[in-house]
């Protein structure tokens, strides 16, 4: 779990440090780059610390599974900007789309009763 607070928080922390990579891969037809680059910061940092206290971590957990939905069209617009730039570092953003789906089942670990099994089916 702390590693997965340290993603959370550090990435979050990155939208303060680097909002303009964040802001060019928000879709274009999206209003408020700059706001949803901070909103979704603060939404990251918050989730991740709230991961920590066992009274909010499935809430916290239900919120990184949200938040990793929501923001799956910018990893799209990564990708078909570094696919339009002829970027050498498209590897990266075709491997986000697959890992989006490994972190949405991390969350999800949280989100279930102490004890229970993920279901097989």
């Amino acid at each position: 779990m702390y590693l997965q607070v340290m993603l959370y928080v550090g990435a979050g922390i990155n939208h303060f440090l680097r909002p303009a990579f964040y802001m060019s891969i928000i879709p274009p037809v999206l209003p408020w780059h700059y706001a949803i680059t901070i909103l979704s910061g603060i939404a990251e940092i918050v989730f991740g610390v709230l991961l920590l206290v066992p009274a909010t971590r499935k809430m916290a957990a239900w919120g990184i599974i949200f938040l990793l939905v929501a923001v799956f069209p910018a990893n799209v617009q990564m990708l078909i900007n570094y696919l339009h730039e002829q970027n050498p570092k498209t590897w990266i953003a075709i491997l986000r789309l697959p890992v989006q789906g490994l972190l949405i089942w991390w969350a999800y670990v949280y989100t279930r009763k102490k004890n229970q099994p993920v279901s097989n089916h």
